[in-house]
């Protein structure tokens, strides 16, 4: 289920942002040029009278006059003017010299086509919409991949097997804002050497992006307060003034700068990055005292690319699959900065398990690691706090006075829900947020990265391919009513009441039942939306359910015996507990019983609890037929399909 990137467009030879026509495409052998035959068909289909022998020239000029990248021996002859036993014996000899292809095919008996045409169809091919700044790219190699992720975002793929699919990227501001070049020339150079030739209109609009992002920043005085710079008087005057509010800025200091209020910080980054113009932040922040920490793990390429990357810019956001060792990564750049570290995480049990990943990949001394939470309340040189404590306000003092050499933002979409925002107001010198898919349905992608730091990261696909994480297989199974009552009640039902019986279809949990004896030997998670809906399904399965509401104790055993550390559960139902950052290694089968009215990313998320770098990884998602579930389930899938995970759909008999 994915969405063709090019669309009717890609191939329209009007719309004035398409930029390859047939004079682009190289045929060096003859080409399709009519003029090089010396042959024509009138616009009537005249036949023209030639003699019997057939060159690849003119097979090129009947398909042209065909007006089909293909033909039949039959339609040769009659664009050539001969009889149809002479074009296929003549078929047949340029066949056996390599220069045409033969295909059955349903439609017609057989075609032919020149070989040069099928290679062609095998390489890589680069289309540019420059007034979009969008790319396609079909069958892209691993080259142009790792170039186009350097200054575009990957927006979408299409087909279902690695190495034939397309991409669909797109060249946003903050993409050029946070592009890990010196200069604007380097960039320029990276995007000349992917695209089949230069587009100097989308050249410009990168010059100018790229000398915005240079435009502002903020330093720190010798006298130890915060300073914004602009690059001129202008800008000052007609964009920071106009943007920031009276509590922004503390006074004015020349015609160029302003001293800006230190508890205002976030707030002046966001304003003017919401005008166009993100801020260099060089302020001269302390990082706290150090921290005596080593890296024990081997990094993997990219990971090593990912902490560099993060190095040089001191903020930013790892973007990857569940699966991809954000985590490691992250704990390597605490090592890297050396410096007294705050780890922001959205649960309890998220923490505990933060702090075994640093005692498993550091050398890092169990006293000096702090949890922060309702259950504890311990500052240390690596703390580790939830969002809701540390935006608490009679915590937030002590979060404050701290000198936050790195602080880390676990699951970082959290930092624009208002009830963790207030987190992103702390000051570190270092920035990093952790996320499998930033985007949340309220729109608010670039304000994390404003908040926090650009994206940094490889598409999902790369590491599908590169067998670093393992691609789950996806299908959506749409679950026909087999309850007349439970239909009914649909039928009669609206809003957020059809949506709840729709979820709750009672023909789930015969198919639940199903797939997990289909998949016996394998350990699985149900995830549900609605309570009673659990309580249906871990009653009729004989299994235990997972909530907010289960002790933090009883959960955490649960989780226990489910990796096998304490028991050997193999089935457990989890509601949104289990979405995030819960770390299953040992989950090999998704079934998604309900809450397809959530998010995209959620859908992400649920699919992610069977990313792993060995391993099968099943993702069931079950939509009652004839409901919204069913547009929810392909709104979701379609999102992970576009990171190259292959979905497919099944309907179920009733």
């Amino acid at each position: 289920m994915t969405d063709d990137p090019g669309g009717p467009e890609a191939g329209d030879a009007s719309d004035p942002d398409t930029e390859a026509t047939a004079s682009d495409v190289d045929t060096d052998d003859g080409g399709i040029d009519a003029d090089d035959g010396g042959i024509d068909a009138d616009d009537d289909g005249e036949e023209i009278d030639v003699d019997d022998s057939l060159s690849l020239d003119r097979f090129h000029d009947a398909l042209e006059a065909e007006e089909r990248p293909v033909a039949t021996a039959s339609e040769v002859a009659r664009r050539l003017g001969t009889t149809q036993a002479a074009a296929r014996d003549a078929l047949a000899t340029l066949v056996d010299r390599g220069d045409v292809d033969r295909l059955d095919v349903e439609s017609d008996p057989v075609v032919f086509y020149p070989t040069e045409w099928g290679r062609l169809a095998s390489r890589e091919r680069v289309v540019t919409f420059p007034k979009r700044r969008e790319i396609v790219v079909d069958r892209p190699t691993q080259f142009t991949r790792a170039r186009l992720s350097q200054f575009a975002n990957l927006v979408d793929t299409t087909g279902t097997d690695p190495g034939t699919r397309g991409y669909l990227y797109r060249i946003r501001q903050e993409d050029v804002w946070a592009a890990p070049f010196e200069d604007a020339d380097a960039l320029i150079a990276s995007l000349r050497s992917v695209l089949p030739r230069r587009f100097e209109h989308l050249e410009e609009w990168i010059r100018d992006q790229w000398r915005r992002a240079h435009r502002f920043r903020l330093y720190t005085h010798e006298d130890d307060y915060v300073v914004l710079e602009a690059a001129s008087e202008s800008l000052m005057g007609n964009v920071a003034d106009q943007h920031l509010a009276d509590e922004h800025v503390r006074a004015p200091i020349s015609e160029t700068e302003a001293w800006v209020n230190e508890t205002e910080v976030a707030a002046v980054k966001r304003a003017l990055y919401d005008a166009g113009y993100p801020v260099e932040d060089d302020r001269d922040l302390d990082t706290g005292d150090p921290v005596d920490i080593d890296l024990t793990t081997d990094l993997r390429p990219y990971q090593e690319t990912w902490v560099e990357t993060f190095l040089e810019s001191r903020s930013g956001v790892y973007v990857g699959p569940p699966g991809s060792g954000k985590t490691v990564a992250a704990i390597a750049t605490m090592a890297a900065v050396g410096g007294e570290t705050l780890i922001l995480v959205p649960s309890r049990e998220l923490a505990g398990q933060w702090r075994e990943e640093l005692l498993d990949h550091t050398t890092v001394d169990p006293a000096d690691i702090g949890l922060y939470h309702g259950g504890a309340k311990e500052i240390r040189p690596v703390t580790i706090a939830t969002y809701q404590i540390a935006g608490m306000d009679r915590h937030r003092s002590l979060f404050d006075s701290r000198k936050w050499g790195l602080i880390c933002f676990d699951e970082c979409h959290h930092v624009t829900a208002p009830v963790y925002s207030r987190t992103a107001e702390l000051q570190s010198k270092h920035r990093l947020g952790l996320s499998a898919t930033p985007v949340r349905e309220t729109g608010s992608e670039e304000e994390i990265y404003t908040l926090i730091g650009g994206p940094i990261g490889a598409d999902w696909d790369a590491l599908f391919e590169a067998g670093f994480v393992q691609e789950p297989e996806v299908e959506i199974r749409y679950v026909p009513w087999r309850d007349e009552l439970a239909r009914n009640e649909y039928a009669s039902a609206d809003g957020r009441e059809r949506r709840r019986v729709a979820a709750e279809n009672p023909a789930k949990i015969e198919e639940i039942r199903y797939l997990l004896a289909a998949h016996r030997e394998q350990k699985a998670l149900v995830f549900i939306e609605y309570l009673d809906h659990g309580d249906a399904i871990a009653d009729a399965l004989g299994v235990p359910f997972i909530s907010g509401e289960t002790p933090h104790r009883d959960r955490t055993e649960l989780f226990r015996q489910f990796r096998g550390e304490d028991g050997d559960l193999d089935t457990l139902v989890v509601s949104r507990v289990g979405d995030e950052g819960i770390d299953l290694p040992n989950a090999e089968l998704a079934i998604v019983a309900s809450g397809l009215g959530g998010s995209r990313r959620q859908g992400s998320q649920r699919a992610g609890r069977t990313m792993r770098p060995e391993g099968s990884a099943l993702v069931y998602v079950l939509a009652t037929r004839g409901s919204s579930e069913e547009e929810f389930a392909q709104r979701q899938m379609r999102h992970l399909a576009r990171k190259g995970v292959r979905v497919r759909e099944t309907n179920v008999a009733e």
